[in-house]
């Protein structure tokens, strides 16, 4: 026996007769029935006998033939809505507009349900509600003093803002830029006072931007970006490189690259260089003169690293350390490469054969096969395997050690890619001096004044951007020029090179040096005193970097 289904019908209706049927239904109902006397849906008044508020239906507002209300763009905002001509501003609607109003209402309801699910929703909806509002800092914790911490990572942009202009870094005059050029070259120190008056005026101030925009890069291609490598495929993508195919120019290439690495470490060795980068396509190496991050030798840091070449870095006898790893598989790793570790390892292979003893005695010592030395020894490593490409692969290597380093890096074939946009290509090497080969490169600098909200309307903000590879030197100098020039207020947001930022941690001190010693051992470095001192502190950011700094009343405050 068929049962009987409300508002089932045997006859076939196609779908769209069956919507024309209910379109004019509704339109009936409306014609015949004022709009307070109309039947509500069963899902409407199941909701109203629940007790939930529901929006009123959109032709409420429509009284017989009476003009219809306005409908509201749902886009628009709720307190920006255009309001008519010939109303007063407080005022209320005229004629038969009283939908709006109601419309609104209800609309405040919802919210007030949306807000008991989903109370973040609140804190949002005040802050867009709220006029001349803004944008509040993140809640980290942030440092205060009257000078910065070191930042040996590698910036791609600064951006500095304040609320006076930077109209004094824009069109430097060609005596000016001359001057800037020669006091880099001669490493001249300038002196600024603490806050300058007319700062568009001030020649001192333009030549010193102009002095700290240099840096020192090899090899140089005009059409080629050279910073940052890892991760650059993208963007040299279809880029003119005549050397990939060609072997002889690979070779030449390489050769002049081999002679600017040379330069650099033999200055850096007499202490006329501080500091320089060395950038691949895989990872990045930072070498620095004795003295500086508080070692009282060379240091080097390589970063991020894969075992292939920490393998190949141990059979070149490079002693390097690993400082991010904990301390008991540093000494595993330690006692693996004496001759000690030789003997515990033959031990422990003794115990492997002793632990497949037991089979033997059972007779299926043929049918279970046994693990290699090769697997052991790679579960062994499993750890070392699974820190690669992180920070905590950054390698250490002090004294005589980095000479080696520098060996293996100029013989080394995994140095340069075999294919891609950077195949061919010698590493990039960065430099606050100038060494043999080096060609002299400008950061580039752009000041732009936006308008931002403010209590009394809108206010003049000032901006000024740095691009390109900026170096610890460079960042300390704009800070001190920015000092004098914005009168002890202004901010600024580091946008850090993420592989490079783990060159920030403690490495490990034999012992504490003497900053009057360093000074004058490093000081025909080429760098202001002010930032020789902060270099020479020992590092204190981790893995970690800068990433934004305010200076108010002189006094700074940072977050990493």
């Amino acid at each position: 026996m068929a049962l009987s289904v409300p508002g089932y019908s045997p006859s076939f209706k196609r779908p769209p007769e069956t919507l024309r049927l209910r379109r004019k239904r509704g339109r009936s109902l409306g014609a015949a029935s004022p709009p307070e006397e109309r039947p509500e849906p069963a899902t409407r008044r199941a909701a109203l006998a629940a007790g939930l508020p529901l929006r009123p239906f959109p032709a409420a507002g429509r009284g017989g033939g009476g003009p219809a209300a306005a409908r509201r763009n749902p886009f628009a905002r709720l307190d920006n809505r255009p309001r008519a001509a010939a109303e007063p501003p407080d005022g209320p609607p005229r004629g038969q507009r009283e939908a709006p109003g109601s419309f609104l209402d209800s609309n405040q309801e919802n919210d007030l349900l949306w807000e008991e699910k989903f109370p973040e929703r609140t804190a949002i909806t005040e802050l867009l509600q709220t006029p001349h509002i803004s944008v509040s800092k993140p809640d980290i914790p942030s440092s205060e003093s009257t000078e910065l911490p070191v930042d040996w990572s590698l910036k791609t942009r600064l951006l500095f803002t304040s609320s006076q202009p930077f109209t004094w870094a824009d069109h430097l005059k060609a005596q000016e830029e001359a001057q800037g050029v020669i006091q880099h070259c001669r490493a001249t120190e300038v002196t600024l006072p603490q806050s300058i008056q007319d700062p568009k005026l001030c020649t001192e101030l333009r030549c010193a931007f102009q002095q700290s925009l240099i840096y020192w890069l090899h090899p140089a291609f005009s059409w080629l970006p050279l910073f940052p490598r890892i991760g650059a495929d993208r963007r040299m993508a279809g880029k003119t490189n005549p050397w990939s195919y060609d072997e002889t120019l690979q070779h030449n290439l390489m050769s002049d690259w081999s002679v600017s690495f040379t330069s650099l470490y033999n200055l850096l060795k007499t202490r006329l260089c501080p500091f320089f980068y060395v950038c691949t396509y895989q990872f990045t190496v930072l070498f620095r003169a004795a003295g500086l991050a508080g070692n009282d030798v060379i240091t080097a840091l390589v970063s991020p690293t894969t075992r292939g070449i920490r393998e190949a870095m141990k059979n070149e006898g490079i002693e390097f350390s690993l400082p991010l790893i904990k301390e008991n598989c540093h000494e595993k790793k330690k006692a693996s490469e004496t001759s000690l570790g030789h003997e515990e390892q033959a031990v422990s292979d003794e115990d492997e054969e002793e632990s497949f003893s037991w089979l033997e005695e059972m007779g299926v010592q043929d049918r279970i096969k046994k693990p290699d030395v090769l697997s052991i020894k790679l579960r062994k490593e499993k750890h070392e395997v699974q820190m690669d490409h992180r920070p905590e692969s950054v390698v250490l290597v002090k004294g005589l050690n980095t000479f080696t380093l520098l060996n293996f890096l100029i013989n080394s074939k995994s140095l340069i890619a075999t294919s891609g946009p950077q195949a061919g290509l010698p590493p990039t090497l960065l430099s606050p001096v100038a060494f043999r080969g080096a060609t002299m490169q400008m950061l580039k600098a752009r000041s732009v004044n936006v308008k931002t909200q403010a209590l009394s309307g809108y206010k003049d903000q000032f901006s000024l951007e740095i691009t390109g590879p900026v170096m610890p030197h460079s960042l300390h100098s704009m800070t001190m020029l920015l000092r004098s020039s914005q009168s002890g207020s202004f901010s600024a947001g580091l946008y850090t090179h993420e592989p490079t930022a783990v060159f920030n941690i403690c490495p490990p001190m034999d012992e504490v040096l003497d900053k009057e010693a360093v000074h004058e051992e490093l000081a025909n470095c080429g760098l202001h005193p002010k930032t020789l001192n902060q270099l020479s502190q020992t590092p204190a950011l981790g893995k970690s970097s800068l990433r934004h700094v305010e200076m108010s009343d002189y006094i700074y405050s940072w977050r990493s």
